[in-house]
């Protein structure tokens, strides 16, 4: 069995080029333009086309994101914009929008992904799309194992699906209650996640209900790290990640796990072992409880917090190492660390160890007890080679 594309979110070129050198075989990316990622820094054209030129360097992919719902004053600009990303190279673009593929079938060589806005849930609807001329569905993250296997039983078609990230309360592409709410449009990039809000809970009088927290009915988010062997063994084309406004940490260490158990498994299928201590550092690095969601067809409460729940500010990450010369690192801090600190390095080519930070010194040579300037640049003698994009964590 072919091994899948694993594919990550990039939100600029410095997460982009973290999520190639973490494992990534792919990144999506938003452009200058119809994207569902109105909040985000996003990529111009240039930037695409540096993207591009880095990926392919590494033998990899770009997919560019053009998923919006378009209105009828954006289709005129829209050959031309399509036009301009087929110039920088990118090797897919995603979209919802039946309009945009034909148009960019019709006036492109571009390669059409169905983006997961399409909530693709069945075979009927893959064959239709197929015959559009997609040549891979992005299914909607509301899918059962059951679902994608029925699917790819009866459509020749590449199939991607979701195996971790953040999910939406509605069905994806379909929530209104951003725009009700706040007048942003979640289908347009707009959405303000009324999904996480407190509410007050009202009977049928009107009359308030009490509970251990205010109501919420925000989701867990969605991980199937514990389930990548049999997701694996299904023959799906690509396994993507979702988070294109996450930090570098948090790519670095999503990818840099599902790489590691992914290649575990094709190494050594008849021995392989789930491992648990993967599973807590990818825990870690996230602020929401994760579980499989539709995947093994988990419709219940568990999937939702009902009673609210805390979001509690990752600090894990420390630093990022910029460069390490005659045994001394140069360090870009993160977070807050400071002297006889035990701490972690990973890295996309370095076997995780532990450290006690003995000596700290900041640019001008002066020694410190305490690291607490953001992104302050430090050094201090580490043992163990380390390399450029490596990456320090709270032990």
């Amino acid at each position: 069995m072919k091994k899948p594309e694993l594919l990550a979110p990039a939100g600029d070129l410095e997460r982009l080029k973290i999520a190639l050198l973490y494992g990534a075989d792919a990144v999506y990316i938003g452009g200058p333009a119809l994207n569902l990622r109105a909040n985000a820094i996003n990529f111009t054209l240039e930037d695409i086309k540096e993207g591009c030129e880095f990926a392919h360097s590494l033998g990899k992919r770009v997919h560019v994101t053009v998923n919006i719902v378009l209105h009828n004053k954006e289709i005129d600009g829209i050959v031309e914009y399509l036009k301009e990303l087929e110039k920088c190279n990118v090797d897919a673009i995603i979209v919802s929008d039946p309009a945009i593929i034909n148009l960019a079938l019709k006036h492109t060589n571009l390669e059409v992904h169905l983006s997961t806005q399409a909530s693709t849930l069945n075979v009927e609807a893959c064959k239709f799309f197929k015959n559009l001329g997609v040549k891979r569905i992005v299914l909607g993250r509301e899918v059962s194992k059951e679902d994608i296997k029925e699917i790819m039983d009866n459509v020749d078609i590449e199939i991607e699906t979701f195996i971790h990230g953040a999910m939406c309360s509605s069905y994806s592409g379909r929530c209104v209650l951003s725009n009700f709410f706040t007048a942003r449009d979640a289908n347009r990039g707009g959405c303000a996640q009324i999904c996480r809000w407190d509410f007050n809970l009202l009977d049928e009088n009107k009359n308030p209900l009490k509970g251990e927290k205010e109501f919420t009915f925000c989701t867990k988010d969605l991980s199937n790290l514990v389930n990548i062997k049999e997701i694996c063994d299904m023959g799906i084309s690509s396994l993507k990640i979702e988070g294109r406004m996450r930090s570098i940490y948090y790519i670095a260490t999503v990818v840099g796990i599902y790489r590691k158990v992914i290649d575990t498994y094709y190494n050594d299928k008849d021995n392989f072992k789930y491992d648990e201590k993967l599973e807590k550092v990818l825990t870690r690095c996230a602020n929401r409880d994760s579980i499989s969601q539709f995947f093994n067809g988990n419709f219940g409460k568990e999937s939702q917090y009902y009673n609210g729940r805390v979001e509690v500010s990752n600090q894990d990450f420390l630093g990022l190492v910029l460069d390490y010369k005659d045994g001394i690192v140069t360090l870009q801090q993160r977070n807050y660390f400071k002297k006889g600190d035990v701490v972690e390095f990973f890295g996309p080519n370095l076997d995780v160890f532990e450290y006690t930070i003995n000596e700290v010194y900041d640019e001008d040579g002066n020694q410190i007890d305490i690291v607490r300037h953001p992104k302050q640049i430090v050094s201090f003698k580490v043992p163990k080679e380390l390399h450029q994009f490596d990456m320090m964590r709270i032990k």
